[in-house]
């Protein structure tokens, strides 16, 4: 095995009360990829920042292989007192560094002349790339790399990481990054690390693993302890020397058991949904907007219907949110129309975290000031307790919002909109600074929302899971909306946002044709596959005979003397039921999907 080039060993810290890290490790090897996860306020950061140097541990031991470079990417780039961008990345580097910097702000689509104090919060990004990247180092940590750039950026910046020997060290809340660089995961979990050699598409069946592991081993604590504390009642002998030894046991029990920090609540998401909106929530027909001699919508037409989920997606600067604000009446077309259904009650999310006044507390954002109590889905809950649900604790009700970290902005601005009955939620970049919990928690609320979703991302994983269909600039000012998700739409288009065609395709012909009503890209020019045929064809006998199986058991639960004549048989017939209606229910709604596929594909 390599030596380490990066190794933190027994690092610990603590600000203030609990510790924020405890016994934190992290090893790297040359050529390693490895991604960093954990909640948000883990102390992700705090532990790289530790690996870069710029904190110290409270206890704890940094080594660094002698002669190994290393770059740090952080959240929030400090450009000091460079006068320009060039000279920002140029900074320290030698005579080959120099070609290297000019080509990398290039590559970002920075000039080299851009006054830093001027930069957008993207531009500013690219920049503090360009920096760490032009050295080619033999370690690079970065810190939520993707934040603030749009798909086309991050499609660039995981092609030329991927490309590089050097080893990595990933923090980032998009997933599809993670899953497509690492190759290693540490997770650390309330101060502590746990480390699988996997990439992050595993992680979240290992960490279920784990938790579950940890559940069953505080569940013997429990039970040993119950036993120890009936042997001090009842069972204290003479022998005294076994009795202390025995005692000091029971208390070293009870101090585990005290000392153990349990898994952080989940956020608990829930919209309060209006009455249903007509079939037709949004018609577009020919839209166009323009500013100037530029052309940033030129005549496209949509329908949207009810439960849709539509995603826009496109470089920053492209018009996604012009195109959106038409699409909502909130921006009116210089031509064309837009017809908005006469039932649709819209509830929005915009991304500008900074539009919360810093001054207001956390408990008057939710309750315009007036009360202590939000009204969701038609009942009224104490404010405190809905913040509950968006993993704030109690005191933090009174908080000023300036105070708040960019994911507990992200969740609270969600927690606004989805108190807001609504049947079309128009949500614009939802998922920045928020944690993979709370995405997943986000996407199943999503999912499960009986309305319409209107989504601009730059999380592709995001999109993959949740849309119907993906709206995209082509150039021009021209839009085209292909059926799927993301990657089918990259399948259609033959090309990604940058017009990179894929490798392996690079013949694929590219969708011209608007599509206005998606159909979902499984029933796409496919046919059935050798095992969906035989379940088609063996399903209704094996519904057939949990039916029967089903019946037999109730009749013996109909008996009703069976609970006091025979309880363990009672018991048992009772878990049997259970379990064959569950497979049941499963069978019938796999055979039903199956037949619709079937039906799907006959008729094409």
């Amino acid at each position: 095995m390599a030596p380490p080039l990066l190794q933190l060993k027994s690092i610990a810290l603590t600000f203030g009360g609990t510790p924020l890290l405890e016994d934190a490790e992290l090893s790297v090897a040359a050529g390693e990829r490895v991604c960093l996860v954990g909640r948000n306020g883990s102390g992700k950061s705090t532990l790289l920042k530790i690996a870069a140097g710029t904190v110290a541990p409270d206890r704890g031991s940094v080594f660094v292989q002698p002669g190994a470079s290393l770059r740090y990417l952080s959240q929030e780039p400090d450009f000091g007192d460079a006068p320009t961008t060039l000279a920002y990345v140029e900074a320290g580097l030698n005579d080959d560094g120099l070609h290297r910097a000019r080509m990398m702000l290039d590559a970002v689509g920075l000039r080299g002349d851009e006054n830093p104090a001027a930069l957008s919060g993207g531009e500013a990004r690219r920049a503090a790339l360009a920096k760490v990247l032009a050295p080619e180092p033999d370690i690079l940590l970065l810190d939520e790399p993707t934040n603030h750039l749009d798909l086309s950026t991050i499609e660039w910046l995981e092609r030329e990481l991927d490309g590089l020997r050097t080893a990595l060290v990933l923090i980032s809340h998009d997933r599809r990054f993670l899953s497509n660089l690492s190759r290693s995961t540490v997770w650390l979990d309330r101060g502590r690390t746990k480390r699988v050699e996997r990439g992050f598409a595993d992680f979240e069946s290992w960490r279920d693993e784990v938790l579950a592991e940890e559940e069953r081993d505080l569940h013997k604590l429990g039970r040993k302890i119950v036993a120890e504390e009936h042997w001090l009642r009842y069972g204290v002998s003479g022998r005294r020397k076994r009795n202390v030894r025995r005692l000091a046991a029971l208390q070293d029990l009870r101090q585990a058991r005290r000392t153990h920090r349990g898994p952080e609540g989940r956020v608990t998401m829930a919209s309060s949904e209006a009455d249903a909106s007509g079939a037709l929530v949004i018609e577009a027909r020919d839209i166009a907007k323009s500013y100037g001699d530029r052309a940033i919508v030129g005549k496209f037409s949509t329908r949207t219907l009810r439960g849709d989920r539509v995603g826009i997606v496109g470089p920053n600067g492209s018009g996604k949110t012009t195109l959106v604000s038409m699409l909502i009446g909130a921006l009116a077309p210089d031509s064309g129309t837009v017809k908005i259904g006469a039932t649709v009650e819209m509830a929005t999310l915009t991304q500008h975290r900074d539009s919360l006044d810093p001054t207001t507390t956390v408990a008057d954002a939710l309750t315009g000031g007036s009360g202590d109590s939000v009204l969701i889905g038609g009942e009224r809950r104490h404010v405190v307790g809905y913040l509950k649900d968006f993993l704030f604790a109690p005191e933090q009700a009174r908080t000023p919002l300036g105070k708040l970290s960019g994911g507990e902005r992200g969740r609270l601005m969600l927690a606004q909109v989805l108190a807001k009955p609504s049947n079309l939620l128009v949500l614009d970049e939802p998922t920045n600074d928020l944690d993979m919990e709370t995405l997943d928690v986000l996407e199943g609320m999503l999912g499960d929302y009986a309305g319409t979703v209107l989504l601009i991302s730059h999380d592709r994983d995001f999109l993959d899971r949740l849309v119907t269909s993906v709206i995209v600039p082509e150039g021009d000012g021209r839009w085209t909306e292909y059926a799927g998700g993301y990657t089918d739409m990259l399948a259609q288009r033959g090309e990604d946002l940058t017009r990179t065609k894929p490798a392996k395709e690079p013949n694929k012909a590219k969708a011209e044709k608007v599509v206005t009503e998606p159909v979902p890209a499984a029933m796409r020019k496919r046919k059935l596959s050798f095992n969906e045929k035989h379940a088609l064809e063996t399903l209704p006998k094996t519904i057939a005979d949990l039916e029967k199986q089903a019946q037999t058991l109730q009749q013996q639960l109909d008996d009703p003397s069976l609970f006091t004549r025979d309880r363990a048989a009672f018991d048992k017939a009772t878990q049997a039921l259970g379990e064959v209606q569950t497979k049941l229910a499963e069978a019938e709604e796999r055979w039903l999907e199956l037949e619709i596929l079937r039906e799907e594909i006959d008729s094409q």
